[in-house]
C-alpha cells in the first residue's frame, strides 16, 4: 500500500464552482471522526502488511479539524498499520484556517507538509469563485506557514471568467515570490449543478473561454519552467525531491486507501468507494459495517486507466509495460491509435514510452480518451 486518503467532509461555505462530497454544517463533526477513527481500525486488513507511505488528508476542508483531532486519526494508523519512518503527512487547508497559532501548533504535530488552497491572490476571483479567504489571508499564512514548514504546496485556479492574461501572470509572480517548492494548478472547470455552472445559464457570470485557459496553462508552464520546476503531472509543479509522494503515487498507479464519506480507493484489480452521505456513513460505521462500493476492474479497464495516467505525467506510458501487463494485441492497438497524434506532433515517442508534447500535454486527458481500448472485438 502506497497511501492512505482521509476525506474531511466539511467547508464554511460553498464555492461556486465545486462538486466535491461537503457539508457546511458541522454538527456531526464529532461523530464523524470517531466514524474515520473506526473506518481506519476496520480496513486494517486491507493493507495486507504492506507499508504505508503516505498519509493525506483532504476534502471538503481538513484544516477545519482541531489538530488534538487530526492527531489522534494519524495515531489510530499508526497503531494499526506498518508505517515507514518520515512518511510524507500532507494536510490540505485554507488561509482562513491558518492563523498564526495554528500554524505553529499544527508545526508540532506529525504533519509535514501543508497543502494551502490559495487559488488566487485577487479579491474579484475569490468572490466570484465564493471563497471564505481574502488576498490578504492569502500572503500572510503563506509567510507565516515558511517559518516553520519546508514542505509546502498551494493551489492556483486559472481560466477564471474575467481573468485576463496579465492578472495570471502576476498571479503567478505573486507566487513565486514565496520561493515555495510545489505548486498545484488546476483549469476552472464548470461542473454540473454547482452554482458556477447556474450562473453561467443565467448570465450572470461569463462563460469559461477554453482557448484562454489554454494559454493560461502555456504561459504557466513557461513560467514555472524557467524557475526551475518541474511540470512532473499536468496540473503539479515540483523543485526536484518536493513532488507530492501522495500524488505521484496515485499517477503510477500504486494502491491506496480512502478513508470517509465519498473517499475512494484502488488496489490495482478493483477499485472502492464510500458512500457519498455522511449521515448513512456515520451511522453504517457505527454498526461495524463499511458502506463501499466495489467493481472489479477488467483487463480493459487496467490499460485504459494506465494510459490515462501516464500521459498525464513525465513518465509516460510504456508501450513494453502495456505489452507486458495487458497483451500484444494491446500494443498495436496502442501504437496504431497514437500514429495521427505522433504525426500531428501531440505525442511523441522516447525509446519505448509514449509522451505528450509541449503542445500535447494540455489535450492530455482528451488524447488519452482515444487511445483507451473499448471492445476488442
Amino acid at each position: 500500500m502506497s497511501g492512505i486518503y482521509i476525506h474531511i467532509p466539511f467547508c464554511k461555505q460553498a464555492c461556486h464552482y465545486c462538486d466535491f462530497h461537503f457539508s457546511t454544517s458541522l454538527k456531526k463533526k464529532d461523530a464523524m471522526v470517531k466514524a474515520l477513527v473506526r473506518e481506519i481500525e476496520l480496513r486494517k486488513h486491507e493493507s495486507k502488511g504492506e507499508m504505508v507511505e503516505t498519509i493525506y488528508f483532504g476534502g471538503g476542508t481538513p484544516s477545519l479539524l482541531e489538530v488534538p483531532e487530526i492527531e489522534g486519526l494519524i495515531r489510530t494508523i499508526y497503531d494499526q498499520y506498518e508505517v515507514v519512518a518520515h512518511a510524507e503527512i500532507t494536510l490540505e487547508a485554507n488561509p482562513d484556517d491558518l492563523s498564526n497559532n495554528r500554524i505553529a501548533e499544527l508545526s508540532e504535530s506529525p504533519i509535514s507538509r501543508l497543502s494551502i488552497g490559495i487559488q488566487s491572490f485577487f479579491e474579484e476571483d475569490l468572490k466570484l469563485m465564493n471563497r471564505a479567504h481574502t488576498a490578504e489571508e492569502a500572503k500572510n499564512c503563506i509567510g507565516e506557514a515558511k517559518k516553520y514548514f519546508d514542505n509546502i504546496s498551494i493551489d492556483l485556479i486559472y481560466g477564471i471568467p474575467g481573468m485576463e492574461n496579465d492578472r495570471w501572470i502576476k498571479n503567478i509572480n505573486k507566487a513565486l515570490s514565496f520561493d515555495l517548492p510545489h505548486i498545484s494548478s488546476y483549469a476552472l472547470t464548470v461542473e454540473p449543478k454547482t452554482a458556477l455552472a447556474a450562473f453561467i445559464k443565467k448570465g450572470i457570470v461569463e462563460a469559461v473561454d477554453d482557448d484562454r485557459a489554454q494559454e493560461q496553462f502555456y504561459l504557466l508552464c513557461d513560467r514555472l519552467k524557467a524557475e526551475g520546476f518541474v511540470n512532473y503531472e499536468l496540473s503539479n509543479f515540483g523543485k526536484p525531491g518536493f513532488f507530492s509522494k501522495n500524488n505521484t503515487a496515485y499517477w503510477q498507479g500504486k494502491n491506496y486507501l480512502g478513508i470517509g464519506p465519498s473517499a475512494h480507493s484502488f488496489n490495482g484489480q478493483k477499485r472502492g468507494w464510500n458512500i457519498r452521505n455522511n449521515h448513512k456513513y456515520i451511522a453504517a460505521i457505527e454498526k461495524g459495517g463499511l458502506p463501499i462500493e466495489y467493481e472489479a476492474l477488467s483487463t480493459i479497464d487496467r490499460y485504459n486507466e494506465y494510459v490515462m495516467t501516464g500521459l498525464r505525467t513525465i513518465w509516460g506510458v510504456s508501450l513494453q509495460k502495456v505489452e507486458n501487463d495487458f497483451g500484444r494485441s494491446y500494443r498495436q492497438y496502442l501504437e496504431q491509435q497514437a500514429v495521427k497524434y505522433i504525426d500531428r506532433r501531440l505525442l511523441f515517442l522516447d525509446e519505448d514510452t509514449l509522451l505528450t508534447t509541449k503542445k500535447g500535454k494540455f489535450l492530455a486527458d482528451g488524447i488519452a480518451s482515444d487511445l483507451f481500448m473499448l471492445n476488442l472485438s
